[in-house]
């Protein structure tokens, strides 16, 4: 198969069992972006969307993901941008670039949920650890 160079959306409750070429197909109901990789492999790719994963912009143009999708798993390790509809190659990584992109997302998560907690934990609770800190 050829590679894709643009990609539309598509949206949908369920990813249909057989995907086609150049489409992506979102389940907003699933938090889910799945398509078929942009080399020409056939692979399914599929994105999670989330605050701590892929986030999904619709253009005018076509959809826009983000960050890049790396398919280091595959055989064909493809490295591609999703945007405004069209996809944008960029090389493959080392396995040092790699190993520091997945403990970056590792980082991102963390923070994602430390905030989150903290944001959880109302006024006193902080204001307490605070003081408390002081003493240490």
């Amino acid at each position: 198969m050829p590679k894709v160079t643009q990609i539309q959306l598509v949206r949908v409750h369920y990813v249909p069992r057989v995907l086609e070429p150049g489409l992506l197909y979102v389940s907003k109901e699933f938090g889910a972006a799945v398509h078929l990789c942009a080399c020409g492999c056939g692979a399914k790719v599929s994105t999670p969307l989330g605050p701590t994963e892929w986030e999904l912009r619709e253009t005018d143009r076509g959809p826009s993901l983000r960050p890049s999708v790396g398919n280091w798993q595959l055989p064909c390790q493809s490295h591609y941008w999703i945007e405004a509809g069209k996809i944008l190659w960029f090389g493959t990584w080392s396995p040092e670039q790699i190993q520091a992109g997945r403990r970056a997302e590792v980082a991102k998560r963390q923070e994602y949920y430390e905030k989150r907690e903290r944001q959880r934990e109302g006024f006193f609770l902080r204001l307490w650890r605070w003081f408390v800190g002081l003493f240490r």
